[in-house]
């Protein structure tokens, strides 16, 4: 019978993935590389995105293949990281073939980060230009306050009132010879669960910081009462895999992984988050579609919970370990 091997994620070969941030100004990004090209799809859930060349991957679309997900703050601002992949993977003659020269194919979400230092400082073309260089440079990604997770929050319910520090998180197992990853920053209008225990690992927290105020029971106590929720979330990520998927499976992969979302974020997918799921397959083992589905979004559920307990306290505000969940790992 075979079983569930963890492993790291720079063991699924064919990607790279570095991270790029202004820890100051409480930004950063993310970047996830696949030179020779991989299959790709994405769904986006939650009601308030941010994206880059989502459309192209829609199965109906010409381009097949794309070459890197960057994941940033900065809200839609943070999109101009993209443009640094682009130059960065246009230099290493990485692209898409249109005759006279080659054209990156660099897709991307953005969460929103703005409101803990500085409104007017987010990811540029200069940040994704260093992301994709460690991506060249560095063995191992971090995790916690790195990359697109160095701003990210959750618990926001009651605004920026109550709210926690969380992360970007990272997970990777392998079965037989397929091989699957998941990277996620974590910056939820709701609060961080352990899918195996239902207990709440980060999120909104009590008057007094003492506990969790659980953001549940707060949205079912002004259920008669409608507001506007603070916009400032959204939880992105990227799966990784070495099996062979198609741009429709890719696609309906993208989909059902977003169940990793809904066992981890309470809520997830509101309308005041975007959240967004890439999956990127490099194509060289057979997979069976549904199979991979299940590891996939078990992957996703172990990254989404990294992300908040690998996550440090900062900018004042308090991190899972705080509340002594750091043996959760």
């Amino acid at each position: 019978m075979m079983s569930l091997k963890e492993i790291h994620i720079s063991e699924i070969e064919a990607f790279r993935i570095g991270h790029a941030q202004d820890e100051a100004h409480a930004t950063g990004c993310t970047a996830i590389i696949c030179e020779k090209g991989a299959w790709a799809g994405v769904d986006v859930r939650g009601g308030s995105p941010a994206s880059r060349e989502t459309e192209l991957l829609k199965p109906v679309n010409t381009v097949q293949q794309i070459h890197c997900v960057m994941l940033s703050g900065g809200s839609a601002f943070g999109l101009e990281a993209g443009d640094g992949a682009m130059q960065f993977l246009e230099e290493k003659g990485v692209g898409f073939d249109v005759g006279i020269g080659r054209v990156p194919i660099v897709c991307g979400a953005s969460l929103f980060d703005l409101e803990l230092v500085s409104f007017d400082r987010r990811p540029d073309k200069a940040m994704g230009y260093a992301a994709c260089q460690d991506a060249f440079f560095s063995k191992e990604p971090g995790e916690g306050n790195v990359g697109a997770g160095t701003g990210a929050t959750v618990g926001k319910f009651h605004n920026m009132e109550g709210m926690m520090k969380c992360g970007i998180g990272i997970s990777a197992a392998q079965i037989g010879n397929v091989k699957c990853g998941a990277v996620v920053a974590v910056n939820a209008l709701g609060d961080v669960i352990d899918p195996d225990t239902g207990k709440i690992l980060a999120g909104l927290l009590n008057k007094e910081q003492t506990g969790f105020a659980d953001t549940k029971k707060c949205m079912y106590e002004e259920m008669e009462h409608p507001r506007d929720l603070w916009k400032g979330n959204t939880t992105i990520g990227c799966i990784v895999t070495n099996g062979k998927l198609d741009k429709c499976q890719c696609n309906k992969a993208a989909s059902i992984v977003h169940n990793g979302f809904a066992r981890t974020i309470r809520p997830a997918h509101s309308t005041a988050d975007g959240d967004t799921i890439f999956v990127m397959a490099s194509g060289e083992v057979e997979v069976a579609p549904d199979a991979f589905h299940v590891l996939a979004q078990e992957v996703m559920e172990r990254a989404v919970k990294r992300a908040a307990l690998m996550a440090k306290p900062a900018y004042g505000l308090k991190a899972a370990e705080d509340f002594q969940t750091k043996t959760l790992l």
